[in-house]
């Protein structure tokens, strides 16, 4: 789980690949889900969709506050 304290230290950059690679993360479970109806660890797809809006939240929070 990560955590916004962390978050919040990145730069805008890295905060905007680590949400690109959950996203991928996140569209390979559901993938997986789809095609063999059953994951290894099923409780990840959901904490990865919170930590990516965790994150879109700080990337937002830093868009604006540069304007």
């Amino acid at each position: 789980m990560l955590q916004a304290k962390e978050l919040r230290e990145k730069s805008v950059a890295d905060l905007q690949e680590q949400q690109q690679e959950l996203a991928k993360d996140v569209y390979q479970m559901n993938c997986e889900l789809r095609l063999s109806r059953k994951l290894d660890k099923p409780h990840l797809v959901r904490e990865k969709k919170r930590d990516r809006a965790r994150l879109l939240t700080i990337l937002r929070e830093k868009q604006e506050s540069v304007r």
